[in-house]
């Protein structure tokens, strides 16, 4: 469809979110007009427009945080934008990873709990740089590559052994659980950002879906 197809309102906008193209991660909401949606597609970075100030502005323009465009979506009646990113650094204000972080009703885990890999990501990258004395993450990349290796060993150990021992269900989650974290400290220690794993994943699974396979 072409930006002549889009419903903006009657102040020329229409509002536009922000999804992490890789997780689905909700990060925020903002407003495009059509200059902001044509600087968006043209640029790879996204625009918006300050109801608040009534000025443009550019994501990351000031904080650095800028938001790679992926790609952009119309819903179906063509009056709200999805907008797929890759987020540097954190989306909200706040300095929260995204907008969304305040539960308005019991029960709701904080974070989300689909969000946890990137978070536990940011935070093994920010023990990587400045290691605050007694962090067990600080400790395991000190201790280098291949201490964290066995330790990445002992773990997948324990998942086999609660899997097959009768440990139940929940044990077979905590291990799992262990196996996962210790294995983003390897990530994290090789500079790998764990979107490359993902990335690859993705591209074995398009291999086996498609018509020939």
């Amino acid at each position: 469809m072409t930006l002549d197809e889009l419903r903006f309102d009657g102040g020329g906008l229409l509002p536009a979110v922000v999804q992490e193209a890789d997780t689905g991660e909700l990060l925020m909401v903002a407003w495009m007009d059509r200059a902001a949606v044509e600087a968006t597609l043209a640029t790879g970075v996204t625009h918006f427009w300050s109801r608040s100030r009534g000025v443009p502005w550019r994501k990351g323009e000031t904080s650095g945080h800028t938001q790679h465009v992926q790609a952009v979506y119309a819903d179906c009646d063509r009056d709200t934008l999805l907008v797929q990113v890759h987020q540097e650094g954190v989306a909200c204000h706040t300095g929260e990873r995204t907008c969304f972080f305040t539960s308005l009703g019991p029960g709701a885990l904080v974070p989300p709990p689909a969000h946890m890999l990137e978070r536990l990501e940011r935070t093994i990258d920010a023990r990587k740089v400045s290691p605050p004395a007694g962090s067990y993450v600080a400790g395991l990349l000190a201790a280098g590559r291949a201490a964290i290796c066995r330790k990445v060993g002992e773990e997948a150990t324990e998942v086999i052994t609660a899997a097959l021992g009768g440990e139940g269900d929940r044990r077979v989650v905590e291990e799992v659980a262990d196996l996962w974290f210790h294995t983003l400290v390897l990530l994290g220690e090789c500079g790998i950002p764990f979107r490359e794993v993902l990335e690859e994943l993705a591209r074995r699974h398009a291999r086996r879906s498609a018509p020939d396979r």
